[in-house]
């Protein structure tokens, strides 16, 4: 687009970029591609193009058409403004479906011209040998096109004249006095194109065949049609091509609309505004909705549930308390936890060993979310698409809807995957455990060893054998130090260890909550959340264009 805001800068006055708005529509239009109806997007796409080479050719050139029906004097008008007979005259209907050019100043037109589908035969220099040096140079920077009559029985004529409206800066329309109020001329061209008034003159021609005081009534009514075309305040004048009359007038209002360069500006002005306000009307103008907290927790607290995360978390802490008990609980009695199912293992979380079950078959044994979760994950999909596209015009709604369930089928199987692939964290028991089972054993085998010791010293007294030298700590025997110590000291420790590992088990359980929900967040972000940004993207930077292309 370089070379289309090279040419708008030469072309536009100080304050105004038609570049800048050709680029916003033309980013709207890109934006609203399969969200907004084709049907109404196309004529957009084409005037992005053709202003887009408009602005790229001649900014010192100005097209001016002549339009009109067989016998208007339209030929005689243009022969009158390049002040030469060019082009041939006659009331019968003309055999060719291609425009006459007469251009002035050929520097840059000719490109203008290959634009514009003017043959090379059809193409006249007004400043060639023909001229004496002595002719003003008013009309510099002037392509004058006489185009085909727009009542002509061939459909080629009518394929011409519609081309060229489209590509011309300016329109002179020259009506003819017993034809003015022609309904083809008002409502195939005048009534459409009200909205380019400005780069439109009205020409009554050969008023000299109208009586004097009949020409002041003639012209009151056909401003009172043009008015009902919606037309009003546009410059009407009378000419007579033959006479001469008007024709200085008419030369004026163009070569005015040539000096200051306006007549393309405002012809590419209004169509980027009429075309933005048509798409707009369809598309609105809201701000663009954002995602609030509410609508991110509400999604991810669904997948989350859906995903069995909450079922995983649980298992996590039982699994954390059993295996834990099974390693700090006294050892007469933590053997009964072997008896106790593992939760982790029940679901084909882990495998003997710790190893990770990375699940390679298409489901893991999570529990499958039941229609309840489902209904809820689906509730609230739609729920939060329905508050985001409430102040969204009817496509823009449909297409954040589309968007919010359009990945939905994938969902389940990839929060599987997530889930089974999530370090849970309780591959091993928390490392002081090892030193509390250390200790228990130790007091174990000190409770054994003071039991043995007592046994043998009742024993001895039982044979009638000599003592054993008497050992005490204080008042209290050693071997019944050592055997009520070790036992009551292993109970005392395995109630300890019992608060430590709960507390253990909940922080585990929160990290591994934190985990899932980090995995089951991420699945949501790419199969929920980024369609429906990306279609809140799309309105954003379509509406952000409209409003530029508006200017």
């Amino acid at each position: 687009m370089s070379s289309l805001l090279e040419g708008a800068k030469r072309l536009v006055t100080r304050g105004t970029d038609i570049g800048v708005r050709v680029n916003g529509l033309e980013s709207a239009v890109q934006a609203a591609r399969g969200r907004l109806d084709d049907a109404l997007l196309d004529p957009a796409d084409e005037i992005v193009s053709k202003a887009a080479e408009r602005l790229r050719l001649s900014a010192d050139h100005t097209v001016v058409a002549l339009g009109g029906a067989t016998g208007s004097g339209k030929s005689s008008t243009f022969n009158a403004l390049v002040g030469l007979e060019l082009a041939s005259v006659s009331v019968r209907r003309p055999t060719t479906s291609w425009a006459t050019a007469c251009t002035w100043g050929v520097q840059g037109a000719n490109e203008l011209l290959e634009w514009l589908g003017i043959p090379p035969r059809h193409q006249i220099v007004r400043d060639s040998m023909l001229d004496t040096g002595r002719e003003p140079k008013d009309l510099d920077g002037l392509v004058l096109l006489d185009m085909p009559d727009h009542d002509s029985t061939e459909v080629a004529h009518h394929l011409e004249v519609d081309r060229l409206v489209k590509l011309a800066d300016l329109l002179v329309w020259v009506l003819d006095p017993q034809k003015y109020a022609d309904a083809a001329l008002h409502d195939r061209f005048l009534k459409p194109l009200a909205a380019h008034k400005d780069v439109m003159l009205i020409v009554l021609n050969h008023i000299d065949e109208v009586a004097p005081e009949r020409r002041p009534g003639m012209l009151a009514d056909l401003r009172r049609l043009l008015d009902d075309d919606g037309l009003e305040g546009i410059t009407l004048l009378a000419t007579s091509a033959r006479e001469g009359i008007g024709i200085d007038e008419l030369r004026h209002a163009i070569t005015s609309r040539v000096a200051d360069k306006a007549a393309t500006r405002h012809r590419l002005s209004t169509n980027l505004s009429e075309l933005a306000a048509s798409i707009t009307a369809v598309s609105g103008d809201a701000q663009p909705p954002a995602f609030s907290v509410r609508d991110h927790a509400e999604i991810r607290a669904a997948v989350a549930d859906a995903a069995g995360v909450p079922v995983v978390v649980e298992a996590v802490e039982k699994a954390t308390l059993i295996r834990s008990r099974r390693a700090t609980g006294w050892p007469l009695t933590s053997w009964m936890w072997r008896f106790r199912p593992d939760p982790l293992k029940k679901l084909q979380l882990e495998v003997p060993g710790g190893t990770r079950d990375l699940i390679t078959a298409a489901r893991s044994s999570i529990p499958d979310a039941n229609e309840v979760q489902n209904a809820r994950v689906d509730t609230a999909v739609r729920d939060f698409s329905d508050r985001l596209s409430a102040t969204l015009t009817r496509p823009w709604a449909t297409a954040v809807r589309k968007a919010s369930v359009s990945r939905l089928p994938e969902l389940e199987a990839r929060l599987d995957r997530a889930v089974a692939a999530t370090d849970l964290g309780v591959a091993k028991v928390p490392f002081w455990t090892r030193a509390v089972r250390a200790l228990q054993w130790l007091l174990l085998l000190s409770a054994l060893a003071g039991g043995a010791w007592l046994v043998a010293l009742a024993g001895i007294s039982f044979l009638k054998l000599p003592d054993l030298p008497d050992t005490k700590v204080g008042s209290v025997p050693v071997p019944t130090l050592l055997l009520l110590g070790g036992v009551g000291l292993g109970i005392v420790l395995a109630v300890l260890c019992r608060v430590l590992v709960q507390r253990s088990a909940r922080r585990r359980a929160q990290q591994a909550d934190a985990r899932l929900r980090k995995a089951v967040d991420e699945v949501t972000e790419e199969l929920v959340i980024e369609p429906v940004e990306a279609e809140l993207l799309a309105y954003r930077l379509t509406t952000e264009g409209l409003r530029a292309a508006r200017g």
